[in-house]
């Protein structure tokens, strides 16, 4: 009876470890996939008005001004220095810009409504 109730804990205890390594797999599974989206929208061509919103809050934000500091923000579009990562360059600048605006408005353009709306995005 022992040694089957044994076998049995083991089973079970196998199983949950198991199940719980198939839940872990699945989140990060889809976390890249969330964050392989971002990228692509960040990525595609952009329209006239998109480029045009872009441009707009970067004079807003810098005076267009890949150097610009204030406080605990950093560069053209004025992003927390902590979402660059330690990479100040224009390429990253640009790339993460994209990446935060997709991700929090969906558009340039909404990016632009909302910081009309309160002066900051």
């Amino acid at each position: 009876m022992l040694k089957n109730s044994k076998s049995l804990i083991l089973k079970l205890i196998t199983a949950l470890a198991l199940s719980f390594s198939f839940v872990t797999a699945i989140n990060i599974e889809t976390n890249n996939n969330n964050s392989c989206t971002q990228t692509v929208q960040a990525a595609r061509k952009k329209s006239k008005a998109e480029r045009a919103a872009k441009r707009w809050i970067a004079m807003r934000e810098s005076g267009g001004n890949y150097y610009a500091r204030n406080g605990v923000c950093y560069g053209k579009y004025q992003l927390n220095i902590a979402y660059l990562n330690g990479n100040y360059s224009k390429k990253n600048q640009e790339r993460t810009a994209d990446t935060y605006v997709y991700g929090r408005y969906g558009s340039w353009v909404n990016a632009k409504n909302f910081w009309l709306a309160h002066h900051w995005y």
